[in-house]
């Protein structure tokens, strides 16, 4: 008999086969270390009020930056709970350019945004923390 692999490992199987997995997100299963170092989910996000100082972190769905944008990107995160609309200012994305360039996984700092129902993170830091994945392979969907 083989070993029942674990549920890592049954994740790194959905992503390579399928690009999705079924079972839990990726996030979950890192979830208690990043609340450990102060990572709000996207879920909590609405028990925070407009300004709040917030670090988060996703797995970088997409990146855009429209010709019409005057040099700023918009950058969607998902966790397990939902997703995180970024928006990174030119001078943030020059400071920071390599993470928002390449990172599958992101952290990222900033003040909160609302209008209404309307949430953003205006990024003031951006840290790549795809190690933190391993060996899962994702790719985002960029667009300019």
């Amino acid at each position: 008999m083989l070993p029942t692999p674990t549920e890592g490992e049954d994740l790194l199987s959905d992503y390579r086969s399928l690009g999705l997995t079924l079972g839990r997100h990726p996030l979950a299963l890192l979830r208690r270390r990043l609340d450990s170092v102060g990572m709000v989910s996207a879920q909590h996000l609405d028990m925070l009020e407009h300004g709040a100082w917030v670090r988060c972190c996703g797995l970088v769905l997409m990146r855009q930056r429209p010709g019409t944008a005057g040099g700023v990107t918009f950058v969607t995160l998902e966790d397990e709970t939902g997703v995180i609309n970024l928006i990174v200012w030119k001078s943030v994305a020059q400071r920071w350019r390599q993470p928002l360039l390449r990172a599958r996984l992101l952290d990222a700092q900033g003040q909160l945004q609302r209008q209404g129902s309307v949430m953003h993170l205006i990024v003031r830091k951006l840290v790549d923390r795809t190690a933190l994945l391993g060996r899962l392979a994702l790719r985002s969907r960029d667009f300019h």
